[in-house]
């Protein structure tokens, strides 16, 4: 880690594997932020338990985000990727600042109502402070940058709130992180309901394009994704969400202009188009599926990355949880 660079830090629940929205959203526009930043990447399985999770899909499911992570290029030997839950520095955190997060604050983020609303059997307490845990992830590495997007603003602002408020007590202990607004990735909305972002948790398979669907599958849910009732191939967000939300993805995926892609199917038929829009998205996921699968199979290198991302993560958190413990009065352990 450079004293130049600033900080940035991300990450990733471990549920399920990644959609196409969350690679073209974010993943992909993670891999060259190193040239600016110092950057830690979490598999952030801890915030994962506010819903029941299989343990063996849970542990398969976490192997399998760290693997996509370095497969799309996140390089393990210039950034910090590691497991949120092997670092015990982030949950110690969260609990201090729990003592200095007021439930006003927290019964205002929208998330919660949110996730209580399709989870009302199971609204726990972790649902309720997973904003300061979230806040505890980004003030233990000292971000100064976090890229967010819109549904996760709120979470940033009390994040800084919290931080504020401690270093108003105590002295300039945690650095206020700023929302990262660089190049902006793709807002990839659901084939099946297009006014609607593409979620992995959607119930509706053929809803959500996942980055390790193989290639007839790909194709096959993008002939059945919702248009309209024209034919034309233009875009227009409120009279065309679904053709729009395509030719987004095929922007995204071959860097050509909305009016490139326009000029190129004036005439053509939506059949085409959708047929166009599924081999350009699976040509783009193939050469990260392949990584992903060598990845896999060479189970000594993955290891040995997450140790040694584990222990470089956990030295960073540590320094600033010792400041933290000190301030707010805890007696050091004698070692």
């Amino acid at each position: 880690m450079s004293d130049e660079k600033k900080i940035l830090y991300s990450g990733m629940q471990a549920t399920n594997s990644l959609t196409l929205g969350n690679y073209l959203g974010a993943l992909k526009n993670w891999v060259n932020l190193n040239e600016e930043f110092d950057c830690f990447f979490g598999v952030m399985d801890l915030h994962s338990l506010t819903v029941r999770q299989n343990p063996t899909e849970f542990r398969q499911n976490a192997r399998k985000l760290y693997a996509l992570y370095v497969a799309a290029g996140l390089d393990p030997e210039v950034n910090c990727v590691y497991y949120q839950s092997h670092v015990p520095a982030h949950t110690q955190l969260a609990w201090i600042l729990d003592c200095f997060t007021y439930m006003g604050e927290l019964n205002r983020m929208t998330q919660f109502k949110d996730k209580s609303a399709k989870h009302a059997d199971n609204i726990n307490a972790g649902l309720f402070t997973y904003p300061v845990l979230m806040a505890a992830d980004i003030l233990l590495y000292q971000a100064n940058v976090v890229p967010v997007g819109k549904d996760q603003m709120q979470h940033l602002e009390i994040t800084r709130d919290i931080a504020e408020r401690f270093n108003n007590i105590y002295g300039d202990i945690f650095t206020i992180p700023e929302a990262y607004i660089g190049k902006s990735g793709a807002r990839i909305m659901s084939l099946a309901e297009p006014t609607k972002k593409m979620s992995k948790s959607d119930e509706n398979a053929n809803a959500t394009i996942m980055l390790l669907d193989d290639k007839d599958t790909i194709i096959r849910k993008f002939k059945r994704a919702v248009t309209d009732s024209d034919t034309e191939v233009r875009y227009d967000t409120e009279a065309k969400p679904g053709i729009s939300n395509l030719m987004d993805i095929l922007s995204a995926v071959t860097g050509k202009s909305l009016d490139d892609i326009q000029a190129e199917f004036a005439g053509k038929g939506y059949g085409d188009f959708k047929i166009a829009v599924g081999e350009a998205v699976a040509d783009e996921l193939a050469p990260l599926q392949a990584e992903y699968e060598r990845l896999l199979k060479d189970k000594a290198y993955i290891e040995g990355c997450i140790k040694q991302n584990d222990e470089k993560a956990a030295y960073f958190a540590n320094k600033t949880l010792r400041k933290v413990m000190k301030k707010v009065g805890l007696t050091e352990m004698i070692r």
